[in-house]
This record gives C-alpha cells, sequence and structure tokens, in this order.
C-alpha cells in the first residue's frame, strides 16, 4: 500500500513540474478605438477661399499622417500653402487601433491669396494654370553640355561631365520638350517632338527635399532616367532646370545630368 502511495505522489510530483513548464500565454490583441466614420476630418482656411489650409484629424485614440497629393505630413495636423485652386481632395492615413484606414476630405480654393515657394513660380511660371514649357539647353554638334554622364550617387557632382552624350549621341526625345501646370491639379506632359501628341501625367515638387517626380509619363531625355521617375534638382531658376538621377538606366553604374531652358 505504501508503494502504491509513493508511486501516486511522484507522478503527481512530475505532473506539477511539467506543467509548471508550459508557457503562460498573454494574448492581447488590438481594438478599434472607434470606427471609420467616427473619425473626424475639417479644413481649415487661413482666410475664405484661401490657399493657405490647415488639415486637422481631432479623434482622440486614431494616428496617422495626411497625404496632401503633392507630399505627405506625418502628423495628426497640417498646414500647407496650396498650389492648385479648385476643389482637391486630401487623403488621412492611419490606424484605428485594430485595423488601418483611409479616409478623404474636400477643399474648395478660390485664390492663391497666400504666396507660393519660388521653386513653383520657376518650374510653372507666375501664371500657375497656363504653365511652362522647358526643352534641352543645348543640341548635338554645339558641344553644348545638356544630356551627359556625371559620376554617381553623388549630386553634388552632378556638372561634372563623364561623357557629353548629348553633343554626339542625343536623346530619341531631343527635339521634344515637356510642360508643367497647376490647371486644376499638378499636370505634367511629355512630347516625344513638338509635334507629336502628349503623354500625359503628373508631378511632385518637393521643395524641402529638392525632387521632382514624374508620375505616369516620362522625363525629357527618359533613356538615361530611372525606373521611379525621381530626380534631384540641381538647379531651378525661372531660366535654368538642371536635374540628376544618381543612378542611370543608360549605364546603372553612372549618374546622369539634364539641363533644361524654358522654350
Amino acid at each position: 500500500m505504501k508503494i502504491h502511495n509513493i508511486k501516486y505522489l511522484l507522478i503527481a510530483a512530475f505532473m506539477l513540474v511539467f506543467s509548471a513548464c508550459d508557457p503562460i500565454v498573454d494574448e492581447q490583441h488590438l481594438s478599434n478605438s472607434t470606427d471609420v466614420a467616427g473619425v473626424n476630418l475639417k479644413v481649415t482656411h487661413s482666410t475664405p477661399g484661401g490657399n493657405k489650409i490647415t488639415l486637422t484629424m481631432d479623434t482622440p485614440g486614431v494616428t496617422g499622417y495626411w497625404d496632401y497629393n503633392l507630399g505627405k505630413a506625418l502628423t495628426n495636423e497640417a498646414t500647407i500653402v496650396y498650389p492648385i485652386p479648385g476643389k482637391s481632395t486630401f487623403t488621412f492615413v492611419g490606424t484605428l487601433g485594430g485595423e488601418f484606414f483611409a479616409k478623404t476630405i474636400d477643399a474648395q480654393i478660390d485664390k492663391l491669396d497666400t504666396p507660393l515657394d519660388q521653386d513653383w513660380y520657376d518650374l510653372v511660371s507666375t501664371n500657375t494654370a497656363t504653365g511652362k514649357t522647358w526643352v534641352f539647353d543645348g543640341a548635338a554638334g554645339t558641344g553644348a553640355a545638356y544630356w551627359f554622364m556625371s559620376p554617381p550617387d553623388n549630386p553634388d557632382s552632378a556638372m561634372s561631365a563623364w561623357w557629353n552624350a548629348g553633343d554626339c549621341c542625343p536623346p530619341l526625345d531631343v527635339a521634344g520638350n515637356m510642360h508643367f501646370d497647376l490647371n486644376g491639379a499638378a499636370n505634367y506632359n511629355h512630347y516625344q517632338t513638338a509635334s507629336a501628341a502628349a503623354e500625359k501625367g503628373s508631378f511632385v515638387l518637393d521643395v524641402a527635399n529638392k525632387k521632382l517626380f514624374i508620375q505616369n509619363s516620362k522625363i525629357l531625355g527618359y533613356e538615361a532616367g530611372n525606373t521611379a521617375n525621381e530626380y534631384n534638382i540641381i538647379t531651378l531658376t525661372a531660366d535654368k532646370l538642371v536635374l540628376y538621377v544618381p543612378r542611370s538606366l543608360k549605364d546603372a553604374g553612372t549618374g546622369w545630368t539634364f539641363v533644361y531652358k524654358p522654350q
């Protein structure tokens, strides 16, 4: 009898030891603090119908960022000077706690009463709705450096020509042009030649980071561009635009520089 009791005690002891080794799982599930309908977005104009606006998401427990079409503001509230008159749609992308969401709000801008950054006027002209056309600043056989191979990964060396390709071997669209305007949107058109139909797209001018992005179209001199259509702005004045890619499609081991002038 005693042996049986001891045996049962040992079995019980082993069970206690092994059960103590089982991990304790504290299952915590994220839950939503509200639903999308409960997320409050608002647009405040500094003046009635003016283009300086404040985008606000003020629902507690919700975090995210504003996509204002020409860039992103990584905050719940952002004040921007918007360059495009007319009706525009802005998007807040965030999390409710347990899931992500996107919600939009419209704003009507009737007047550009707050001046834009000078880069906008240099790129599209002061008549922002009409816009501006850019062409290459040079031609083949003249010695002009308007489309050339440059050192990779170094915007500071953008004007150091390794090979002046445009002088001997101009790009396919050397006789074309590109047009920027803000007529209801950030419109961009690429023309293969002066008489060709437009390849329509859009653009993003990132003033703070000195970047130009072309969307759904291509840059003038596209053979040497990049797949992201992202370009470093080296120079942007009313009469000169210089763009640079750190790694070119023409030769993955080099950079490339594009030099333009207004038409």
